[in-house]
């Protein structure tokens, strides 16, 4: 009896180890089925109404696969403007919701991203700062001093150190005080004051008698006068006739107003 596929136990245990097994292999296709089919509505060319639910839905999925889905969004802009911000917001949201697990995402996106802005953001919202400070210095690491199409990501990278203070930050950033970027060069010593490190001081002395653009000569020579930091007596020869008009080099080193 018991081997008589006819007979009901059997039947019943057949069937009872099913539901199990067939749960397991569907339910993980049916969500990438989704991320995939909302993903394709991610797109300038969508109608708003359309794309908006499409970020909806995958804000609320909270997958790392939708959150990789959602980061589209910040490859295009759309109008009007106050819609292109609210869709992004969401999606935003749906990113982080999502948790550790979108950082790997966040990074592919951030390689070619044109701005950094909204994933930088992301990144401060799911790490403490310890890993955060982390994460943008290996990216800064990626960047060198030359010409480059679109030098905004390096310079959203050095903006993001500005405002925190750890002791990685001045190695990472005072290579760009050499910058072919005048602005990169101009927040890279913004940065580095921002650190309250004197031993940035050399460095900005340097900086300074190279320097041919006159705010970044100002901010240099307001920064350390401020600061009281003392020149390295290596780092003085040529820096008083450097100094912006109302500076001068101490005799103890410093630059005074």
């Amino acid at each position: 009896m018991l081997n008589n596929p006819h007979h009901p136990m059997g039947l019943f245990d057949f069937l009872k180890g099913k539901p199990a097994g067939k749960a397991g292999s569907t339910e993980r296709p049916k969500a990438d089925k989704n991320v995939s089919r909302y993903a394709d509505a991610i797109s300038k060319k969508a109608q708003n109404f359309d794309r908006q639910e499409a970020i909806d839905n995958l804000s609320k999925l909270g997958t790392p696969d939708a959150a990789a889905a959602l980061l589209k969004r910040y490859t295009f802009s759309s109008d009007p403007s106050i819609t292109d911000q609210e869709e992004k917001e969401t999606a935003f949201r749906g990113i982080v919701a999502a948790g550790e697990g979108a950082l790997p995402a966040i990074r592919e996106f951030c390689v070619k991203a044109e701005s950094l802005t909204w994933p930088l953001r992301m990144m401060r919202e799911l790490l403490d700062e310890e890993a955060y400070v982390g994460e943008v210095i290996k990216m800064l690491e990626k960047w060198d001093t030359e010409y480059d199409r679109n030098p905004d990501p390096k310079l959203q990278l050095i903006n993001a150190l500005e405002e925190l203070k750890d002791s990685r930050i001045r190695g990472a950033v005072e290579r760009f005080l050499e910058d072919v970027h005048e602005p990169t060069r101009f927040h890279a010593v913004t940065t580095l004051l921002a650190q309250g490190d004197a031993e940035a001081a050399g460095a900005l002395a340097r900086a300074l008698i190279r320097e041919e653009a006159m705010r970044t000569k100002n901010r240099i020579a307001d920064g350390l006068a401020a600061r009281g930091w003392v020149i390295p007596e290596a780092d003085r020869k040529g820096l008083d006739e450097a100094l912006p008009g109302a500076y001068r080099l101490s005799e103890d080193g410093k630059v005074t107003r």
